[in-house]
């Protein structure tokens, strides 16, 4: 029989260091907090209102800066709150609990989207012809219907493996956010098999959805490179290069931090690569999808034109 009680609430480490480097840090990632909202607020507004937007490519853009804002106000608001503030901070098991799952699915969910669009853009470049039957509404509704909601179904084991174990050595995370690692550090259960089930989950779900973005883009260059005139291959590629640009930071900085055999790793390697998943690859979205789209940037200049008359007015 086990005498141990667990832990009902978890005190958030945060980062280390005095409060004025706290300070800075708040300033910093405030910043990069309001950019996230705002940018891809934009986005999904102007995908939302201008006719030019409205096909398949940029309806997922939408949804992929919806969740960009969504992973971000999970974990940044926290963050925040705890460098502002002096001390430790507490979260309850069950805003842990919710915290890590809608986490893991929203960032699972966002693989799922990246998965489609580089399918969207093999169709877009290596069957052109055919791109508005096979991509057509009903294919693109079902396709963003079954990301979200397969994702979302598929964390709900690993979340609840790792709260069924005793949180017994203490409560504090040292992380900014539930961290995976950290709570399984805490437990005074062997956690061997189920880190290992894990590590296979992850696996299957990075690994698998990378494997298509890797056969559509091999097709794409492969495609792209037989276009005879320079300017053709520069228009193919302006296509994809933005999608391309967020697989590779996207996908590495979760490589990184979830594909490793032992969750309990580091927790300053653990802190680093939630930092890049949870702040800064949302914070380059924006950026990435509007610096190098030319239909994206033309809707925004008259967007800012229609604002610009409408305050004169």
């Amino acid at each position: 029989m086990d005498n141990h009680s667990s832990a009902t609430e978890f005190c958030l480490l945060g980062f280390p260091g005095s409060q004025e480097l706290h300070h800075i840090l708040f300033i910093i990632f405030f910043f990069f907090y309001s950019v996230t909202l705002l940018g891809n607020t934009v986005i999904i507004v102007i995908v939302c209102v201008d006719k030019r937007l409205q096909s398949p490519m940029y309806i997922f853009v939408g949804h992929l800066s919806l969740l960009e804002i969504l992973i971000t106000s999970i974990i940044v608001p926290v963050m925040l709150w705890g460098l502002l503030l002096p001390g430790t901070q507490t979260i309850s098991l069950n805003g842990c609990v919710a915290q890590l799952f809608l986490y893991l699915a929203l960032g699972t969910t966002e693989f799922a989207l990246v998965t489609v669009m580089a399918v969207d853009r093999y169709v877009a470049v290596c069957n052109p012809l055919r791109y508005n039957i096979i991509m057509n509404n009903c294919i693109c509704v079902w396709m963003v219907i079954m990301s979200w909601a397969f994702r979302f179904l598929s964390e709900i084991w690993p979340v609840y493996a790792t709260f069924q174990f005793t949180f017994c050595k203490s409560n504090p995370l040292n992380n900014f956010y539930c961290d995976r690692g950290q709570l399984l550090r805490l437990s005074c259960n062997e956690t061997f098999f189920t880190e290992f089930v894990l590590f296979l989950m992850a696996v299957f779900i990075i690994i698998g959805s990378l494997i298509p973005t890797i056969v559509s883009y091999t097709s794409i260059i492969s495609t792209i490179l037989k276009i005879p005139s320079a300017s053709g291959r520069r228009k193919a590629f302006s296509t994809c290069a933005s999608h391309f640009t967020f697989v590779v930071i996207g996908y590495g900085s979760c490589l990184f931090l979830y594909v490793k055999p032992k969750q309990t790793r580091a927790a300053e390697y653990n802190r680093v690569a939630s930092l890049l998943v949870s702040v800064v690859t949302p914070f380059l979205n924006p950026f990435i999808f509007t610096l190098r789209n030319d239909k994206v940037k033309e809707a925004l200049r008259d967007g800012a034109k229609r604002c610009c008359h409408f305050l004169k007015d």
